[in-house]
């Protein structure tokens, strides 16, 4: 570790001293870039471990015996890392620091008994324990139940309706297919299949789990009674008559999402190239009569072992891959550091940025007819659904980027101007962008039983629509252009009263005030007005002891807890840039900042998030991006250093 440097605060400082502290963080920066340049891939990409909590590693295990796989070594390696993962208290949580969660806890546990794990071990007594001071198995969610009733844990009674003749309503029906978010989607459409075929894949007697069992009536999330009496009703007629088996529809349903899924899987690794889809997928296409050596079945098992990470004695399983995100994210770190725009790491990232537009349409043209394709996916291949904050992301690292050769200036200005005309045509009705989709945001829908994964709708979020502020700006778009306008509006409308913004998929209010400021200066709004130094001070109110920031995954469930947590880079470079962003680039909130970081930093260059600081589906499903350590430091070393005029 590095010595700590002296506290920036300009007024205290010699100009000697001064220097000495700016040589410091440029010392600081130049390694960052290099640790950054050293882990480049060949051909230009950046992609760092995308990580997530042990649900994977269960359901993995889970998918490897319905497979008959269960004595490979692989397994047994998955198996330990869920052992290393449970807490000392007992059970398994969702995210570092955080308390058992009842799903993630019931999974692990039936997982390592059906492994052989002895019942009686320290970490089995204490997970029993903790599962059922939680409630046992019928507290857990919906998509935990129905993938116990696959191995006869849960009865299928106590599942919700998943009927697969969803996929056959109309689009003007007020429940449908693409009323749900894209990942709900991707999900639903194979667990229909499941649902409807019921499967049963034994296991050894001794592995199964009564001792989870309280005999209470399954748990429904309830924030309307309206519609979640109504939805509760409807379930309760959709079950009684899959017990009687009146669904006349049924085949011709089951044929639409068979349909449905290969074309889904075309250039695509996976539904949705997601880890819920493709485990979902390998068992929907069982139970449609595919055979295990059947290509689209290996297709599928190929996907999910691409999404093991071996390490060791362990085996842990990755959600998805990040590569167009962590490129772009990059490219916009290391440009902002001072990079040149023709540099040779720069432009090579940029070819194969260009080489994953996205040139096809997909599942968005249903609510957005009259776009076109245009934009970016997350992942390496993912055509059917590029996503509005990749697409907005990667704009603005091109827009630091000079090509030497005429072909590829075109190239880029042709990819620019397809993108910039999808994301306009994306934007929904209340000014803001959502992540895949328009017009994604029916609240009644989240009072469906089987949406208690908290991810049902895809409506517009604060986080995305800064970001598409700062992107529309590096592009000359300003204040008197209509989506800007609306954009603005959106986003003060969003401000809670202590000068905050939510965070969807960054946690939280770190993220989302950090991001709400930087679109807000970069599209030429006047920073010194109270309601954005309101926002600038709440982050300077928030500062940890060290100098850092951090925020725990605990404020989505305790607003009162915004911005609190133990320090991490990530979300102390997101609270520097959002001060900086509000004209604050001197004060000693910001000196103590960046004295956190360069004592922080490792040696060879990089940084480390302890805490997990970004977000799948808040209350639900959280992230680690272990890149999110390395260039966002790097890139609010440099806005520093820009600002400072250093």
């Amino acid at each position: 570790m590095k010595a700590a440097v002296q506290t920036l605060t300009y007024h205290e400082q010699t100009a000697g001293a001064m220097e000495g502290v700016l040589q410091e963080v440029r010392q600081t920066l130049a390694r960052a870039q290099q640790y950054l340049l050293s882990i480049q891939a060949e051909d230009g990409h950046w992609r760092g471990e995308l990580e997530g909590d042990t649900i994977l590693e269960s359901e993995y295990v889970l998918t490897m015996h319905f497979l008959g796989r269960t004595g490979e070594e692989r397994v047994r390696k998955a198996a330990n890392y869920l052992v290393e993962k449970a807490l000392p208290e007992g059970g398994w949580a969702s995210y570092p620091g955080g308390p058992p969660e009842v799903s993630a806890s019931a999974k692990a546990y039936f997982v390592l008994k059906l492994l052989g794990h002895d019942i009686d071990a320290p970490y089995m007594q204490k997970a029993r324990r903790a599962i059922l001071e939680m409630g046992g198995l019928a507290a857990t969610n919906s998509f935990t139940r129905i993938y116990l009733a696959i191995f006869g844990q849960v009865p299928w009674e106590r599942c919700p309706a998943v009927p697969p003749e969803l996929i056959l309503l109309p689009t003007w029906f007020p429940v449908n297919l693409y009323e749900m978010s894209f990942w709900s989607r991707g999900i639903v459409v194979p667990l229909s299949v499941i649902w409807a075929s019921k499967p049963y894949c034994p296991v050894p007697e001794n592995a199964s789990i009564p001792e989870l069992w309280i005999d209470r009536p399954p748990r429904y999330s309830s924030q309307s009674r309206f519609w979640c009496h109504l939805f509760r009703c409807v379930d309760a007629g959709l079950r009684f008559l899959e017990r009687h088996h009146l669904h006349p529809r049924r085949q011709r349903a089951l044929k639409a999402c068979e349909q449905w899924m290969l074309e889904h899987f075309k250039k695509s690794d996976g539904i949705g190239s997601i880890f819920p889809p493709i485990i979902n997928s390998i068992i929907a296409l069982r139970c449609l009569g595919y055979s295990l050596d059947h290509p689209l079945t290996q297709s599928q098992i190929c996907e999910l072992q691409k999404l093991e990470i071996e390490e060791g004695e362990t085996l842990r399983v990755a959600p998805c891959f990040s590569p167009v995100w962590d490129t772009a994210l990059t490219m916009v770190a290391l440009s902002e550091s001072g990079m040149e725009p023709e540099n040779r790491s720069l432009t090579r990232a940029a070819e194969w940025i260009l080489d994953r537009e996205v040139r096809q349409v997909g599942d968005w043209k249903i609510k957005n007819p009259e776009g076109e394709p245009g934009g970016w996916y997350f992942e390496y291949a993912n055509e059917f659904y590029p996503d509005v904050d990749d697409s907005f992301q990667v704009l603005t690292a091109l827009s630091g980027i000079n090509f030497a050769d005429e072909s590829s200036r075109q190239r880029k200005a042709a990819a620019v101007d397809r993108a910039l005309r999808w994301l306009l045509s994306m934007q929904n009705r209340d000014g803001g962008w959502a992540s895949f989709d328009r017009a994604c945001d029916r609240e009644f829908l989240t009072q469906i039983p089987f949406a208690d994964h908290n991810a049902m709708i895809d409506p517009s979020t604060s986080d995305i629509t800064a970001r598409g502020l700062e992107t529309l700006a590096a592009f000359g778009f300003g204040h008197d252009h209509p989506a800007v306008l609306k954009a603005l509006r959106f986003l003060y409308k969003e401000q809670e009263p202590d000068g905050t913004w939510f965070g969807r998929w960054g946690c939280n209010y770190i993220y989302g005030t950090w991001l709400a400021l930087r679109g807000l200066q970069c599209i030429g709004e006047d920073m010194g007005q109270a309601r954005i130094q309101k926002a600038a001070q709440w982050l300077r109110s928030l500062q940890n002891a060290d100098g850092g920031w951090g925020e725990s995954q605990r404020s989505y469930e305790f607003p009162a807890e915004k911005g609190q947590g133990p320090s991490t880079p990530s979300q102390t470079a997101w609270a520097l840039m959002g001060l900086m962003a509000a004209g604050d680039a001197s004060g000693s909130s910001v000196g103590r900042g960046i004295e956190f970081l360069v004592r922080t930093q490792e040696k060879d260059g990089s940084w480390k998030d302890e805490f997990w600081t970004a977000t799948g589906f808040p209350k639900v499903f959280y992230l680690r991006y272990h890149l999110y350590a390395s260039y966002f430091p790097l890139q609010a070393l440099g806005r520093f250093l820009h600002l400072t005029g250093k």
